[in-house]
């Protein structure tokens, strides 16, 4: 069991830093072959390992980390002319909403709080939201894997409760 807490642990914080795929899937065909396994330690290992994965994303948007050269914006980038590609909408929309948590900072926590349960708005934005904002990594911990452990052991316990409910 233990193996397959860390094993679960050590996936989610990679996923987290490197999205390159959904631990919910993992986390679902774990509890539906490993039922031995409490669904409260699943959960609560794979959250701790995404939200301390996630921290590198909250760092770097607060500048204590230094992203590598590929990922990192260039700094002479030249407007784009017509209409405006994905980057430059997505950099006015994390504008706009910098603003408006900088304005009324009690917006950001309760966007941050219904990402972390449900995933909407994607979890990874949230972050460096609230990287870029200034959260106290004390309440983006707390909030973050409050959620998370919430989520995550609800779905490593819906195999077992629907299995009960239908067969």
């Amino acid at each position: 069991m233990a193996y397959w807490l860390c094993i679960g642990f050590v996936l989610a914080f990679g996923m987290a830093v490197f999205p390159f795929g959904s631990i919910e899937v993992f986390l679902i065909g774990l509890a539906v072959n490993r039922p031995d396994i409490p669904w409260l330690a699943l959960g609560a290992a794979v959250a701790t390992g995404q939200v301390l994965g996630k921290l590198v994303h909250f760092y770097a948007a607060r500048g204590a980390l230094r992203l590598p050269a590929l990922i990192r914006p260039a700094p002479d980038a030249t407007p784009e002319r017509g209409r405006p590609g994905w980057r430059t909408r997505l950099t006015a929309t994390m504008a706009s909403a910098t603003e408006r948590a900088e304005r009324h900072p009690g917006w950001l926590h309760a966007v941050f709080a219904v990402s972390a349960l449900v995933g909407l708005p994607p979890f990874g934005a949230t972050t460096v939201l609230a990287g870029l904002v200034g959260v106290r990594p004390g309440v983006f911990l707390a909030v973050g894997l409050l959620g998370r452990i919430t989520r995550y052991s609800g779905l490593a316990a819906a195999p077992g409760l629907l299995t009960h409910v239908f067969f």
